[in-house]
């Protein structure tokens, strides 16, 4: 236990010195609470100069004009005709069809890229447009059912599904033609396999599978004729 007589001078004079102010107590780590806070403040300064500086890139930026995530104008190339409408980034082709344009041959089912009844052509390929972002559709050439013939006509292959009585309940048709219309631009004369196996990315709740291979197989003659 310290005593008075372990803090006084060596001659015996004098009191017991001062406890050092808590903000001048030496740290065990080598510096001292005030050296601390007076490098703190010097960090915060950097930091509100820093600050500044990317204000007033943010700025600058948003000056350039906003990007979202508000609606954004774009323009769609649909059925050979130009469409201009604002969407928010996150809008999806197939609802920009049918909410924003009341195009909607492409029907909304599963919303999860597993039916394929919302199918439509990008560029003369098939696509499902609910995995499409509306925004990454611009300068595409985009072809829905509505486009595949002139108003009141039917194209070779709504013809051969009508013949083959492909449709029943016809929720699940225009999905299916334009997975056709695709696959027969690609594959002009195909085998009953390989139709089966390049329809497998649609569905129909009717069973009308025999019909829709038969239409298939039907309308690739009918194209192969009408270039002949």
């Amino acid at each position: 236990m310290n005593d008075e007589r372990s803090h006084r001078r060596p001659d015996g004079s004098g009191s017991p010195p001062e406890p050092a102010a808590p903000d001048e107590a030496p740290e065990t780590k080598g510096f001292s609470r005030r050296a601390f806070l007076k490098g703190a403040g010097v960090a915060v300064s950097a930091g509100v100069m820093a600050t500044e500086g990317l204000l007033d890139t943010a700025t600058a930026a948003a000056d350039a004009g906003p990007v979202g995530p508000g609606p954004v104008p774009i323009t769609l190339n649909i059925n050979g005709k130009s469409h201009s409408l604002e969407v928010e980034p996150r809008v999806t082709l197939l609802d920009a069809l049918r909410d924003h344009l009341d195009i909607t041959g492409a029907k909304k089912v599963c919303d999860r890229a597993t039916c394929g009844a919302c199918t439509v052509m990008l560029d003369g390929k098939a696509v499902y447009s609910c995995t499409v972002l509306a925004v990454a559709a611009q300068g595409r050439e985009i072809t829905t059912i509505e486009g595949l013939a002139a108003e009141g006509e039917l194209s070779p292959v709504s013809q051969a599904f009508v013949q083959h009585d492909a449709q029943q309940c016809g929720f699940c048709t225009p999905g299916f033609v334009m997975a056709v219309t695709a696959y027969l631009k690609q594959h002009p004369d195909p085998s009953y396999e390989q139709v089966t196996a390049g329809l497998g990315g649609n569905l129909c709740r009717c069973g009308t599978y025999m019909g829709v291979r038969e239409a298939a197989l039907d309308a690739a003659k009918r194209i192969r004729a009408g270039r002949a």
